[in-house]
């Protein structure tokens, strides 16, 4: 697991040293006891943690019935925007449903009076009313089998509204035929009240059949880049690992097989679908974003609309700009028992040391961000390696009067290099900066 780790890095700090006789440079090795000085300059607080490169949306348009690629209207790499027709689907058995459906609402219109009294009334509605119920069941079914979830929510509505007028109907033709049954109506009206229930039964019948059929008709949910098939291919990431979080959107859809060595895993026009075969992916590249997984010690350090970095290894040398959008609220816990929280930043341009322009990413593509969480303009800084801990309480070794004297210090803006003395030294003062446990209280500093 790759453990997320702060620095600081100083923009503007100067160092002070004495003779190399008894103390090293600031970028050098020390030899015995180094001695530096405390200067002013700003210091930013970085936060590293893994990441990867997420898209802003993207959705898997899926087969909603067995049957036929019968049309494939874009190819990869195709941009296409939301409601275009992408592909249609050819199922006999959903057209067989429609042209039962039909049927039943010509034999409806014909009406009747049923044979048998007020008993055969009964009878006629107990087998409109099973009628009704696979009819709904069916539609049910068909629609749960919809991949889009906008879509099959619409024709879920749908039959649960046309089920909701049924029973209204159902109940009045029933209250139709015990009003006959005690005198208080005609046979007319009872005849009147079942043909009406037959006749809506049908209707809606043969519109959610109907709306099955429109179903097949498949298009775009999102627009963006067409990518042929599913996402899953053999041990990729998943769908949700690529999205930018609540701004993502994705269908629902049913897993994707491993495609076989050397065959291409497009479905091509003309083949035989299942109910959820994933048919085309569109991609929405229109904002990429990243996916940051920050350790649970560095979190409550980053707020929305921080700035960050980040380091590509697909862009070795690249340099891309990023704001932090989010932090969730809800941990993620990795393989080692380790607890991060992810980070959900907007990703900006890139470009390389020399000026050009650095290439633009695909989602999923792994990353290094560093995140700016703290900064402190014209601080009192110190290299972190004059920090000394003792008692509980950080201190420093600073050089008074040619001797060495522990001071406490309350620090600031910290990280492995460089940290910020808020209080109990002043710019300008002699620390040591290596060799501190050479050092005792009242010793001669030369």
């Amino acid at each position: 697991m790759f453990r997320p780790r702060r620095r600081t890095v100083v923009l503007l700090v100067a160092c002070a040293l004495l003779p190399p006789l008894t103390a090293a440079s600031c970028g050098g090795e020390p030899s015995g006891v180094a001695l530096g000085t405390a200067a002013r300059g700003t210091v930013a607080e970085i936060v590293e943690a893994s990441g990867s490169v997420t898209a802003r949306a993207a959705a898997t348009v899926s087969s909603p019935a067995a049957g036929t690629l019968a049309e494939l209207r874009f190819d990869a790499g195709d941009k296409v925007t939301k409601g275009q027709v992408v592909a249609v689907i050819d199922s006999p058995a959903a057209a067989r449903r429609l042209q039962d459906a039909a049927r039943a609402v010509d034999a409806a219109s014909a009406g009747g009076v049923p044979a048998g009294g007020t008993a055969g009334f009964r009878a006629v509605q107990r087998r409109t009313d099973a009628r009704a119920d696979k009819a709904f069941a069916a539609a049910r079914d068909a629609a749960g089998e919809v991949t889009d979830a906008e879509l099959r929510a619409a024709l879920l509505t749908q039959v649960k509204a046309a089920r909701q007028q049924y029973q209204a109907a159902s109940e009045a033709a029933g209250a139709a035929v015990r009003s006959v049954q005690r005198g208080v109506a005609s046979l007319g009206q009872a005849v009147n009240a079942l043909s009406a229930a037959q006749r809506l039964q049908a209707k809606q019948a043969y519109d959610l059949a109907e709306a099955a059929v429109d179903a097949l008709t498949l298009r775009a949910p999102v627009s963006g880049v067409v990518q042929l098939g599913g996402t899953a291919s053999g041990g990729t990431a998943s769908l949700s690992d690529l999205l930018a979080g609540p701004a993502g959107a994705t269908t629902g859809a049913a897993p994707a097989q491993a495609p076989l060595s050397g065959v291409d895993s497009a479905v091509p026009v003309g083949a035989v679908v299942g109910a959820g075969t994933p048919i085309l992916t569109i991609v929405d590249t229109g904002r990429l974003g990243l996916a940051a997984e920050v350790d649970e010690t560095d979190v409550l350090l980053v707020e929305p609309g921080g700035t960050a970095t980040a380091e590509l290894d697909a862009a070795t040398g690249a340099s891309y700009e990023a704001t932090v959008r989010a932090v969730d609220l809800l941990p993620t816990t990795s393989a080692r028992g380790g607890v991060s929280y992810r980070v959900r930043l907007t990703l900006g341009k890139g470009s390389y040391a020399d000026g050009r322009v650095a290439p633009t990413p695909r989602p999923g593509m792994s990353a290094i961000v560093r995140l700016r969480v703290r900064e402190a303009a014209d601080a009192v800084t110190v290299p972190a390696s004059s920090i000394v801990s003792s008692g509980g309480r950080d201190t420093v070794w600073a050089v008074r009067g040619g001797r060495a004297e522990r001071v406490p210090v309350t620090l600031g803006v910290q990280g492995e290099d460089v940290v910020q003395v808020v209080s109990g030294i002043d710019a300008g003062q002699q620390v040591v900066v290596g060799g501190a446990d050479q050092v005792s209280a009242g010793q001669t500093v030369p």
